[in-house]
C-alpha cells in the first residue's frame, strides 16, 4: 500500500497531462499529423504492437550492452584518473570534449569502419553514456572521508587495499546514480544511433521506427513507439535504482534523514 500510495501522485500527474492533452486536440487546435490524440496514439500502439515489440527488443538489446560497456569503461576510468593526477590531466578534458562530439558527423565513418551491424551503434551509446560514470566515479572517490583511509594506511593497507576496502564501497553509491543517468540517457543514445547510423533489416529499433514513420506521415504510430520508448527508459531507471538497493545496502538512509 505504501508503494501504490507513493506511485499515485504520479500517476494522477500523467492522467491530469493526458486528459489536457486529448481536450486540446478534441477542441481543433492542432492537426492530427503534427499532434494525433492520445487514444489515437493507443490505438496505434495496439494495432502495432508486434512492429513495436520487435523494434523494442532490438533497442533493448542495444541500450543494454552498450550501457553495460558504457559502466565497465567509465568505472575504470573513474578509478585510474583517482589514482593518477597525470592522467587526469590528459583524459579528462578529452572525456568532456567527447560529449560534444556531433555524431550524425561522425556516422558515416562508423558505419565505413563497422558495417550496417550493431557495433556503430554500441559506439555511439558508449560515447554518449560513459562521461556521466566517470564523473560520478571521480567525484565520489574524491568525497571519501580521508581519516578513513589513514586509518587503514595506519593498520598496514597497502594503496590497493585502501581503494579496495576503504574507497570503492564509499564511492559506489555515487558510481551507482551516474550509471542510473548514464541509463536513462542511453535511451536516447539508442535513439540517436538507430537514426544517425545507416541499418540493414526489416527491424531496424524504434528510432529508426519514429524516424520512418514521421517521413511518411503516420505519426500516429511515430508516437506510439516514442511512448514505448519513454516507458522502456522509466522501467530502466527504476529498475537500477531497486537494484542499487542490493548492490550497496549501505547507502540507503531512512527517509527524513540527513545525509
Amino acid at each position: 500500500m505504501q508503494r501504490v500510495a507513493r506511485g499515485l501522485p504520479a500517476t494522477l500527474l500523467a492522467l491530469a497531462l493526458i486528459g489536457a492533452w486529448e481536450l486540446y486536440t478534441q477542441l481543433g487546435k492542432v492537426s492530427p499529423i503534427v499532434l494525433p490524440a492520445p487514444h489515437e496514439i493507443a490505438t496505434e500502439a495496439w494495432d502495432n504492437a508486434g512492429l513495436l515489440g520487435k523494434n523494442l527488443e532490438l533497442t533493448a538489446q542495444e541500450v543494454g550492452l552498450g550501457v553495460l560497456l558504457a559502466l565497465v569503461l567509465g568505472f575504470a576510468l573513474g578509478v585510474l584518473i583517482h589514482l593518477s593526477p597525470r592522467l587526469r590531466s590528459a583524459v579528462y578534458p578529452l572525456a568532456v570534449g567527447s560529449q560534444a562530439v556531433p555524431v550524425a558527423l561522425i556516422g558515416v565513418l562508423l558505419v565505413f569502419w563497422w558495417g550496417f551491424g550493431v557495433v556503430p551503434k554500441l559506439f555511439v551509446i558508449v560515447l554518449i553514456c560513459f562521461f556521466p560514470v566517470v564523473v560520478t566515479t571521480v567525484d565520489g572517490l574524491a568525497s571519501v572521508d580521508p581519516d578513513q583511509i589513514k586509518l587503514l594506511r595506519t593498520l598496514g593497507a597497502t594503496r590497493w587495499q585502501a581503494l579496495r576496502f576503504g574507497e570503492l564501497p564509499a564511492a559506489l553509491p555515487a558510481a551507482l546514480s551516474g550509471a542510473r543517468i548514464a541509463l536513462a540517457v542511453g535511451v536516447i543514445g539508442a535513439y540517436i544511433a538507430e537514426t544517425s547510423t545507416a541499418t540493414s533489416g526489416p527491424y531496424a529499433g524504434l528510432g529508426h521506427q519514429i524516424n520512418a514513420d514521421i517521413n511518411a506521415l503516420q505519426t500516429s504510430r511515430a508516437y506510439a513507439a516514442a511512448a514505448v520508448l519513454f516507458a522502456f527508459a522509466i522501467a530502466c531507471f527504476y529498475t537500477l535504482a531497486l537494484a542499487e538497493r542490493k548492490l550497496a545496502p549501505w547507502a540507503q538512509k531512512p527517509r527524513g534523514e540527513i545525509r
